[in-house]
């Protein structure tokens, strides 16, 4: 029997975020999808019998979970130094992040760790992270580049970047994600019912998701409802907090927006976040730099139009299918951005083409597609 031991500490994080989706689908239909004689187990920092409980919740058919006894704190920092490495042993390996032991392979040991590069914002950006996260990130891409089997990015935009950073030749593969599967309007009409009412969506919102963050930028999206061209327009926010200081009240301030014009949800479940991306008139995604945008999948799957920065990632993702707003002018992106959501706004037509644009667009991503990838690079190793 052989066996793949899948990365999934990033499920039991205080704030899972876009990896941690990208984690749990992604291992759900790689263990959905083994071939036959081969073994999906899980590997975990140090976890409760609740959390673990948790995971096998999530993955029914998975064969075990080895837990560690470091924290995951713990374990992230001796990592990066190349100590502990050893904790899982060895064998095939495949890490959905840089949360990954990294070490050459003992003599006689079979071992092959497939490590994955979510985006380089440490590298583009790293104002918008903590220092100890871009020397963390900086020190594990290094080990990955000197021991690690093979590199997954989830687009070629990224792809591209990392071999800007480090030379991984053709040690580089692109594993993208897709809409969620669970992110879906509940088929129970009282459960619907109660999550629109408890909400108290107007008519005509915008809809923007995500970590409330630098890199993301809810701050120039603010600032965009200040514009004479969205004097009207609601904006709600769904996605924990998640950078020092930073808050939907301090933003509206700075920006001279009326605080009632903004809705923050904070974290919200899956059936409430299908709701929100179902009853949006648009999707805003103004970001800095990402490295997929699982966002944009989940708004086209709901068939809601969407406006976005022209990130790379973020227009390799969309095709045409979307309104893309340049970042190259700093000065001048918030009327632009204001404008581009304005007309999408009041134009009936337009909405009605993004709509379609976005649906035709969703099909094209598949968390099955993804999982036959990650088997298909295990194989080819």
């Amino acid at each position: 029997m052989v066996t793949l031991k899948f990365v999934l500490d990033q499920l039991l994080a205080e704030v899972p975020g876009g990896i941690g989706r990208y984690s749990e689908n992604l291992a759900r239909e790689v263990i959905r999808r083994a071939p036959e004689g081969v073994e999906v187990t899980g590997l975990v920092a140090k976890a409760s019998d609740d959390e673990l409980e948790q995971l096998r919740a999530k993955f029914p058919t998975i064969g075990d979970i080895q837990s560690a006894r470091m924290s995951r704190k713990a374990l992230a920092k001796a990592w990066s130094h190349g100590m502990f490495t050893g904790t899982f042993g060895g064998g095939l390996i495949h890490a959905p992040s840089l949360f990954v032991p990294l070490h050459p392979p003992a003599a006689g040991e079979i071992t092959q760790t497939v490590v994955t590069v979510h985006d380089t914002v440490p590298w583009t950006h790293p104002e918008t992270l903590t220092p100890n996260g871009v020397r963390w990130h900086k020190a594990q891409l290094r080990r990955a580049w000197q021991y690690a089997s093979a590199v997954v990015t989830p687009t070629h935009a990224v792809a591209d970047q990392i071999q800007q950073i480090h030379n991984f030749g053709d040690r580089v593969r692109v594993v993208p994600g897709a809409a969620s599967n669970d992110v879906a309007v509940p088929d129970d009409e009282a459960r619907l019912n109660e999550i629109v009412s408890r909400f108290g969506l107007p008519d005509t919102f915008i809809l923007a998701v995500g970590t409330l963050e630098p890199r993301k930028g809810l701050d120039r999206l603010i600032q965009a409802l200040a514009d004479p061209a969205l004097q009207d327009a609601v904006l709600v926010h769904a996605g924990p907090s998640g950078w020092g200081d930073v808050s939907i009240e301090s933003l509206c301030a700075q920006a001279g927006v009326d605080p009632a014009r903004v809705r923050s949800l904070g974290f919200v479940a899956n059936d409430e976040l299908a709701v929100l991306y179902d009853r949006a008139t648009v999707f805003c995604m103004p970001s800095l730099d990402e490295g997929f945008g699982l966002p944009l999948l989940e708004a086209f799957k709901a068939g809601t139009p969407v406006v976005h920065s022209n990130v790379p990632a973020l227009l390799e993702v969309a095709g045409d299918a979307t309104l893309a707003v340049s970042l190259d002018d700093a000065s001048t992106f918030v009327p632009r951005l204001a404008r581009a959501l304005a007309n999408v706004l009041s134009d009936a037509e337009l909405r009605e083409t993004l709509s379609m644009s976005a649906r035709d667009r969703a099909p094209l991503y598949s968390w099955e597609y993804s999982a036959d990838l990650v088997w298909r690079i295990h194989a080819d190793l």
